[in-house]
């Protein structure tokens, strides 16, 4: 049997070949792909202004390529945390977050990460191999929520950057007009800063940018974080200096607060200073334990004292409610080992 090739996840110079190579007129390719994105069907049988002989023509090497979650756990805050199995049987997650009139996504880039993170699960499990365009916007076509989200965060499992040629078209496909045509305000791609990616994307994207920070000083972070080993957040922030972060793009750092390691006044100050200039905000985030790792998390008094000294100077800075912590959907908790174990 011929293993055929999903059509989700294809920009419109695939839908064109597509066409070609299946004796299709070149308007085809425009029908299939607003079939697939905006009609949002799961099925080539569902083309109704494609004839049934071409239908079988497309069937043939083709589908749709959409697969529901295995299964999915929702939080008593609301949260659910999805469960999907990629093309080559590996699992990841991803966790919907209603909040108000906001519907986010947090969607999977790699089956577990090479950053290896001390404070981050996904980074326990090792590195899997990367989400290919399918399997990445899969995600967002295949949860309950689909057609309601309004947001879409890069947050989940890996480092979005270290699989940058599928995350640049997914983003093509989410804001193409062909595609879900989506304004690049409702989505934010977030990364450790792997700097050489980092640059592509902000010539390449208008998306906004979240960076992982966690402390301002490169031997500390360096304890916690590898990556600041080949991806100096001094780099990253000369980088980022080099960009105009005053119009609609905008650009985010994460901060983590562990209980008497990154969260004195000293700290606060350090940061405040590493940003002067930069037109951005600080989403200060509770520390969420997770098993073997010799960090706690910081207290609320602490929190609010750092949050409050940003603000005094001119750094915008908000404490991030946590969302789905029962459930292990929160911060840095996305991990599929078990459920592999599990399953085997």
């Amino acid at each position: 049997m011929i293993e055929k090739k999903h059509l989700l996840g294809m920009i419109m110079d695939e839908f064109y070949g597509v066409a070609g190579e299946c004796g299709l007129p070149r308007f085809a390719a425009k029908q299939i792909a607003d079939w697939v994105y905006k009609k949002r069907v799961t099925s080539i049988d569902q083309m109704t202004n494609i004839s049934v002989a071409n239908r079988a023509l497309l069937s043939e090497k083709y589908d749709v390529g959409r697969y529901i979650p295995l299964e999915f756990q929702q939080s008593v805050d609301g949260t659910v945390k999805y469960l999907f199995k990629t093309e080559n049987d590996k699992l990841i997650e991803a966790v919907m977050i209603p909040e108000d009139d906001r519907a986010t996504l947090c969607v999977s880039s790699q089956v577990g990460c090479k950053m290896n993170c001390l404070f981050c699960m996904t980074g326990k499990q090792g590195f899997n191999g990367n989400l290919t365009a399918n399997e990445i916007l899969n995600q967002l076509y295949s949860v309950r929520e689909a057609e309601d989200l309004t947001n879409v965060v890069f947050m989940g499992m890996g480092e979005p950057l270290d699989n940058y040629e599928q995350l640049k078209k997914t983003l093509e496909i989410m804001t193409a007009d062909y595609g879900m045509a989506w304004s690049p305000k409702r989505i934010t791609v977030s990364t450790t800063g792997v700097t050489p990616k980092l640059k592509r994307f902000l010539d390449e994207s208008n998306a906004h940018l979240a960076i992982s920070i966690h402390s301002p000083e490169k031997e500390q972070r360096l304890s916690i974080m590898p990556a600041e080993k080949a991806f100096p957040i001094a780099g990253v922030m000369d980088l980022l200096k080099e960009y105009d972060w005053t119009k609609q793009r905008r650009l985010s750092f994460e901060y983590i607060m562990f209980d008497n390691f990154n969260d004195s006044l000293v700290h606060a100050k350090e940061l405040a200073q590493m940003l002067r200039g930069i037109e951005c905000r600080v989403n200060l985030i509770r520390f969420h334990a997770i098993p073997n790792v010799n960090l706690k998390t910081s207290t609320k008094e602490k929190m609010e004292a750092f949050r409050d000294y940003l603000t005094s100077k001119g750094v915008t800075s908000t404490i991030r409610a946590s969302r789905g912590e029962d459930i292990f959907a929160a911060c840095g908790m996305l991990s599929t080992m078990k459920s592999k174990k599990n399953e085997e």
